[in-house]
């Protein structure tokens, strides 16, 4: 807690012959980072991948790729014996491959012949209502044949040219099939362009159009039952095969992993080097692992950590299971570098206490966690459960700070008194109690406390909150100033802030005659003095930002009274509309019913982004800004994590 694992750098080294057995060892383990070799000037190069590998290779790929092809996704499935996967992979594999192959064959087939009926479909639709046979509109020596679009019958203006043609007109599709003489084509042709017509492509078909579009249609609808049933094998290929599939790319992918692994390699003619990182406490594990896999055959070594070391030294967090799923928070930001302090566990009290606070309401609590208990249940990504046990966190906090505050959905659960009457709560014989007054603008205290009656003094403890959070930043800046540079520069680039702020707040208590003044100014001239040293000129510079970043706490009450006003308007429109006079009772409550849920619907999205992008922007920008650095690796260890599969 508050500091990642230790962490060790090892080196295995051994004859080329144990190599292989070695490799499987460490990835057997799932313990030991391999550092990437590069070639240099040392005589060692990197080595060659283990023969197998293109074989592996390939089968990966297949069974990638026909798991796209059937929409195989990761699933809950029951492990499969390792050897038992293994000894049939082949021949399976080689079968589902054939069967797909001849199903994908058939469909494509079949989908190129509906594209071709649905063309010819299209051509047929104009042609449908003119009751002539296609076989009629070619093959013509002295005939010239129009057909196409017209905007109206043209047969009048056809008539004043030569009354030697045969026209046929669709008036509901405004389709035309003219025959007139080759002697007077070129002028039909003139007038028909004159009055916009524009020419069809023929259909390459025989018979009455109609009969040929009603066996289309039916030839079409055949298409796509044959497709369907197609469709329904690959669905029964998928389901029959599903499990092979998930099996086989997790051994394949394993044994890919362990054939190119030599790639990370250093080796010689003969010797190979592994060199990487593990845990401190799993380093025994791993001597005892390799040992019995290569029977004492290969040397496993600590490593001394230089300072080169510490900035590559990949991070693994060390906290409390309870905690664990605010590592997604620190991740979106950076991982601590190697020594430096892990905040994920003041994260884990800090963003939820700030997160009930902003929203505080009973009502959005308990909707928001059934929506994550559900999407924790029915949705199986290992990305997603810990995003939901932050925010089932978050609304057990909102839960508390909604029974502090006394509000369900915007209504206050207990009755209060204003200037303007008395507003009822939600709990019959509920009654405010007024408990002190407040020091701040007049205010009385009250429980439940009432937030839009409280604002100034919320105000202020909430910049007294961010005050308190701040110089936790600053403290935990010491340390880690103190761990890197030393005392001297801790106490000059850290403590010089809280030496300033401890003088301002002297200064204060002087300003009000409980101190003499000079006493507050003196303490803090010296942290200016101590911080001028510590930081140079930009620590001046950044002083103004002591009361901006406090400052930036009192949105946990602005946020949370724009989330509380938008509830109470949602309601107020709601339970006006049913009692709208000279509107029907019915009517309106269906009305109400729909704004009261869309209301709150809309008010619990922006009840989940809100608070929780302005808890994050305090953690990232007003506490990490005291003294996180970031940056460091993720420890991503050489193995694999099994779901499919297991040996025994």
């Amino acid at each position: 807690m508050l500091k990642a694992k230790q962490m060790t750098r090892a080196v295995i080294v051994g004859h080329k012959s144990i190599l292989e057995e070695t490799v499987n060892s460490l990835h057997k383990t799932n313990l030991f980072q391999i550092e990437d070799f590069n070639d240099d000037n040392s005589g060692l190069r990197i080595g060659r991948p283990f023969e197998n590998v293109d074989d592996v290779s390939k089968k990966l790929i297949k069974i990638r790729s026909i798991a796209s092809l059937l929409g195989v996704k990761d699933a809950e499935s029951k492990k499969q014996d390792n050897t038992a996967v293994l000894s049939s992979l082949d021949d399976t594999l080689n079968k589902l491959d054939a069967e797909l192959d001849a199903k994908t064959e058939q469909k494509s087939g079949l989908e190129a012949e509906l594209k071709e009926t649905e063309s010819l479909k299209k051509e047929l639709l104009p042609f449908a209502n003119i009751d002539l046979s296609l076989d009629l509109y070619h093959g013509y020596e002295n005939l010239a044949v129009f057909a196409g679009y017209v905007q109206e019958n043209v047969e009048s203006a056809i008539s004043k040219i030569t009354s030697s043609y045969e026209i046929f007109y669709d008036a509901k599709e405004g389709t035309v099939a003219l025959f007139v003489s080759n002697e007077k084509s070129g002028e039909v042709a003139e007038l028909l362009a004159e009055l916009g017509f524009r020419e069809l492509r023929v259909p390459n078909a025989s018979g009455m159009p109609s009969e040929s579009l009603s066996g289309i249609i039916s030839r079409e609808s055949g298409l796509l039952k044959q497709i369907e049933a197609i469709d329904a094998e690959i669905e029964s290929l998928k389901d029959k095969y599903a499990d092979f599939i998930l099996a086989s790319n997790e051994l394949l992918s394993i044994e890919t992993q362990k054939s190119e692994a030599p790639l990370r390699i250093a080796t010689t003619e003969s010797t190979f080097m592994v060199d990487g990182w593990i845990p401190d406490e799993d380093f025994a594990e791993l001597e005892h692992v390799v040992k019995t896999a290569t029977k004492g055959r290969a040397f496993v070594s600590k490593q001394e950590m230089t300072k080169e070391d510490e900035q590559k030294v990949p991070i693994e967090y060390d906290n409390p299971k309870v905690s664990a799923p605010f590592e997604e928070i620190m991740d979106l930001y950076a991982r601590p570098r190697y020594k430096e302090i892990d905040p994920t566990t003041l994260i884990f009290i800090s963003f939820p206490l700030f997160y009930g606070m902003i929203l505080g309401d009973i009502g959005y609590a308990l909707i928001l966690l059934t929506l994550a208990f559900a999407i924790k249940k029915f949705v199986s990504s290992d990305a997603v459960k810990p995003l939901m046990n932050i925010l089932i966190y978050c609304q057990i906090s909102t839960f508390l700070f909604g029974i502090l505050y006394g509000e369900f959905l915007g209504f206050p659960l207990a009755s209060v008194h204003t200037d303007h009457g008395v507003v009822a709560g939600l709990i019959p014989g509920f009654e405010t109690v007024e408990l002190f007054a407040s020091p701040i603008g007049g205010e009385i205290v009250t429980y439940p406390i009432h937030r839009t009656h409280l604002v100034m003094t919320l105000i202020v403890v909430t910049a007294l909150i961010g005050v308190i959070h701040i110089n936790i930043g600053y403290m935990l800046g010491f340390i880690n100033e103190n761990k890197k540079h030393g005392f001297m520069a801790a106490l000059l680039e850290k403590g010089s802030w809280i030496v300033v702020e401890l003088g301002i707040l002297l200064a204060a208590l002087g300003y009000v005659g409980m101190l003499p003044i000079a006493v507050g100014i003196i303490v803090f001239l010296i942290g200016f003095i101590m911080l001028v040293k510590g930081e140079g000129i930009k620590g001046p510079i950044e002083l103004p930002a002591l009361l901006s970043n406090s400052l930036s706490y009192t949105r946990l009450i602005a946020v949370g009274l724009s989330s509380i006003y938008i509830a109470s308007t949602v309601n107020l429109i709601a339970f006006e509309m049913i009692w709208q006079p000279g509107t029907a009772i019915g009517v309106a409550t269906i009305f109400a019913i729909v704004v009261f849920l869309f209301g709150h619907a809309l008010n619990t999205v922006l009840s989940i982004i809100a608070p929780g992008l302005h808890s994050l922007r305090l953690q990232y920008v007003e506490f990490f800004g005291k003294f996180y650095e970031g940056g460091g690796r993720k420890y991503n260890p050489f193995g694999y994590i099994r779901k499919y599969t297991e040996e025994k």
